[in-house]
Formats: structure tokens, C-alpha cells, sequence
């Protein structure tokens, strides 16, 4: 009988696990090994931020869950893993055998590449539900001494969808509080163009979403590389469309939240073969790395290259709906070699998304992902922001569940009014 063993527990790692312990042979065990004893829902990050969730709305105990369908778990964290050994070091010293390997990790938040940046220095994050809590504090105090805010994604980021969901929250938060004339704010981002998304932009996100921060008077900086964070100052070097520099900034801020540019977590770093420089998991189109065939990798952390080359480095997102199809090809191409057959299902690299901006919300569908595209998309009103409420209570009660069902394929899908998703 095999063992497979998923490193990570998150929207990547947890239905992982439920799939494949569906797929698997009566006999074959299933372990999970995350750095953290709970799955918490990070596209609710943002309302955690401004105090909108608490922690406990989004959060539950993984090993509880997982165990009612009969899989393991350890709360050890990985350490490091031994492709060539086929064992994972555990962060207690241990070592966990595998016969097959599903890396699904997310990323590790690269603070370090700009100084002052982060928790740890000057600005704040809604990449972890720890860091939103510390945020959502701060904006408490905030509250109390407002003044100018300044939010965005540095130079490497690959997900900016949560920068313009935040930027649009607080602003939605400040006007009910009636405080929103007092704050300044300013967007600072990577990208090329307001809209880009890391993608070239989707249908008309370009247009859409400048008017949206027009309409709230937030301004912007685009091909903006943050050179350094100081207490309460922020300095942006802002490049012209050829990659000259065309002016430097030093923004003041009271409140700040950028997202940082993401890496491969120090169990994987650095291993030939396995990651690129850095640190994210190279695979074939069948999710497997080609130089340890019976290693696996879903979600944040498998490699894939920028869409088109920008003045200031932008990464691609790896979407809700991309990575679920990841874990399905994954879980049938295990199988597929569990009864000695040659994996051949391949994950549809398709973008769906609902970003909530309070009061209302955008939606997005790039199929596939990468342009040229057959269908580009994208649209706003306040139905994707009650679809994002709607979707975070069924995503959670799922996982509770422990469905392997294509959880954001059907309600994104069901939300967009789209029948049949074709490529």
C-alpha cells in the first residue's frame, strides 16, 4: 500500500488531502504535515484587516476534520524535504517516509527583499490570518489619529487582486465611519497599468478599474518599485513604459499595506531540480517535477513564469479556480499510478475571481489564463460582493465537510451565470 504525504494545509493542501483520500486504494494512507495546527480562509484576509471577520469566523482546527475522513495529520511543519531519500524532514527532527509527494505550501512572504517592509517593519499584510489581526489592531488605532494611507504590491508580487480588494474596503469602511475626507490615499503598484492583475489585463480591467479608484479619489502609482519603507514613509522609485526611471516618490503614510513578492519556502529552496532559483516547484504539464517523477506540487507555489515581460519584475497569480484544477489532475494522475498506468490529466490554467470592494466587487474569467485567450471578461457590480459573503460560508462549511467536489468551479460559475466552462 502507498503513503502519500501533502506538505501544507491550506486552500491548496486541504482539498488535496479530501481527494485523494476519495481517489485512493482501501489501504493507502493520506497525511497532511502543515507548520500550523488550523486551516484558516485566506480570501477573507481583508475583512479580518478592518475588523469586518474575526479570526475564529474563517478559522477551524485542521487535524479534527481531516481525521473524520480517515486522514493524518501533524502540526510538525517541514523542515526540509529528501526528494532523493523519498522522506520529509519534520520541523521536530522526525522523518516521514512517502511513496508519493504533493508539495502545496504557498509561498514564503518575501519581507526581506525591501527594507521596512512587512510586520516586522513598517507596513502591514493580509497574506496570513495572523498578520490580519495585527493589521486589523492597527486600524483601530488608525481610527483614532487618521491620516494618509498608502496600499498596493512591490516589485515581484504575483497576486494583486487582494491589494485593489483592500485599498476598496478601507475606503468602503472610512466612508461609513464618516472619516473618509480625512484620509488621503495612495495605490502603489508594479504593475504596468491599474488592471494588469499580473495577467495583461482581463477584457476591460484596465478602464474599469482606474474609474473605480477615480470614482473613490484614490490616486496611483504604476511601474512602481518600493525601494525602502521608513516609520511613516515609504520611497517608490515609478518607471516610464521603456524601463527608465522617471521619478522618485517619498509617500507619508499613517496606515500601510503592501503585499509583498512571494518565494519558495526554506524546505524546498534551493534543491536541483526540484525549484527554480526562486524556490518555486518546476513541473510538467501533469503536476509531476521531472526530476523526482513521483513528487507532485499545486497551488502558490508551482513555478510558472510572468505573462509578458514588464519594466518592474510582475509574477502571475495563481487563482481559486487554477489551483483546484491543479489538485484534481493531481489526485488522478496518483491514482493513475497507484494501479500502474501513466498519469494524463492535465489542469485547466484558467483565472476566475469575485473581489469584494465592500459595497460592491469585480468579477474576472480569463480562459485560459495566458493570453491569447478565448474568453476575457470582466465586469463589476454588487452582486460579486454577495457572491465573495456566499461563497466564503460555502468554501469553509465544505471543507468542515470534507467534500472533494469542485468547490470554486461550481459556485464561481453558478455565480457568473456561466453553464459550461469550455477552453
Amino acid at each position: 500500500m502507498a503513503h502519500v504525504v501533502i506538505i501544507g494545509a491550506g486552500i491548496g493542501g486541504m482539498p488535496m488531502a479530501y481527494e485523494m483520500k476519495a481517489l485512493a486504494r482501501p489501504g493507502d494512507r493520506v497525511t497532511v504535515v502543515s507548520n500550523a495546527p488550523t486551516f484558516h480562509f485566506v480570501p477573507s484576509n481583508p475583512w479580518v484587516a478592518v475588523n469586518w471577520r474575526k479570526r475564529r469566523d474563517i478559522e477551524f482546527p485542521a487535524a479534527e476534520y481531516l481525521a473524520r475522513k480517515g486522514i493524518e495529520f501533524t502540526g510538525a511543519g517541514a523542515r526540509r524535504v529528501h526528494p532523493e531519500r523519498n522522506q520529509v524532514e519534520l520541523g521536530d527532527g522526525t522523518l516521514l517516509d512517502y511513496d508519493y509527494l504533493v508539495i502545496a505550501t504557498g509561498p514564503k512572504l518575501a519581507f526581506d527583499e525591501v527594507e521596512g517592509l512587512g510586520p516586522a517593519g513598517h507596513t502591514h499584510s493580509i497574506c496570513h490570518v495572523d498578520h490580519a489581526e495585527s493589521a486589523a489592531a492597527a486600524w483601530n488605532e488608525f481610527l483614532d489619529q487618521p491620516g494618509p494611507v498608502v496600499v498596493g504590491a512591490v516589485q515581484g508580487a504575483s497576486c494583486y487582486g487582494p491589494a485593489y480588494e483592500f485599498a476598496f474596503i478601507m475606503d468602503t469602511d472610512l466612508r461609513r465611519r464618516k472619516l473618509r475626507d480625512r484620509v488621503p490615499m495612495t495605490f502603489v503598484t508594479a504593475e504596468p497599468y491599474i488592471g494588469h492583475l499580473g495577467l495583461g489585463g482581463v477584457g476591460d480591467s484596465k478602464s474599469l478599474l482606474e474609474s473605480a479608484l477615480r470614482e473613490r479619489n484614490i490616486k496611483w502609482i504604476c511601474n512602481a518599485r518600493t525601494t525602502k519603507v521608513e516609520g511613516g514613509r515609504m520611497h517608490v522609485t515609478e518607471f516610464d513604459e521603456l524601463g527608465g526611471q522617471k521619478r522618485t516618490h517619498e509617500l507619508p503614510f499613517a496606515y500601510s499595506m503592501m503585499l509583498p513578492a512571494f518565494k519558495g519556502v526554506d524546505a524546498v529552496f534551493g534543491i536541483e531540480g526540484l525549484t527554480n532559483p526562486r524556490g518555486f516547484i518546476l513541473i510538467d504539464e501533469h503536476q509531476r517535477n521531472p526530476r523526482y517523477p513521483n513528487v507532485y506540487a499545486v497551488g502558490v507555489c508551482v513555478a510558472i513564469p510572468p505573462v509578458e515581460p514588464t519594466p518592474v519584475p510582475t509574477g502571475a497569480p495563481k487563482t481559486g479556480y487554477m489551483i483546484e484544477s491543479m489538485v484534481t489532475a493531481t489526485a488522478h494522475n496518483i491514482r493513475a499510478e497507484l494501479d500502474g498506468r501513466a498519469p494524463d490529466q492535465k489542469a485547466t490554467w484558467n483565472a476566475l475571481c469575485l473581489a469584494d470592494f465592500g459595497d460592491t466587487g469585480v468579477a474576472f474569467v480569463a480562459l485560459p489564463q495566458i493570453p491569447p485567450r478565448n474568453v476575457n471578461w470582466f465586469a463589476e457590480g454588487k452582486w460579486v460582493h454577495l457572491a465573495k459573503i456566499a461563497f466564503e460560508k460555502y468554501f469553509i462549511r465544505k471543507m468542515k465537510k470534507g467534500t472533494s467536489e469542485p468547490l470554486y468551479e461550481r459556485l464561481v460559475l453558478h455565480a457568473l451565470g456561466i453553464r459550461k466552462l469550455k477552453t
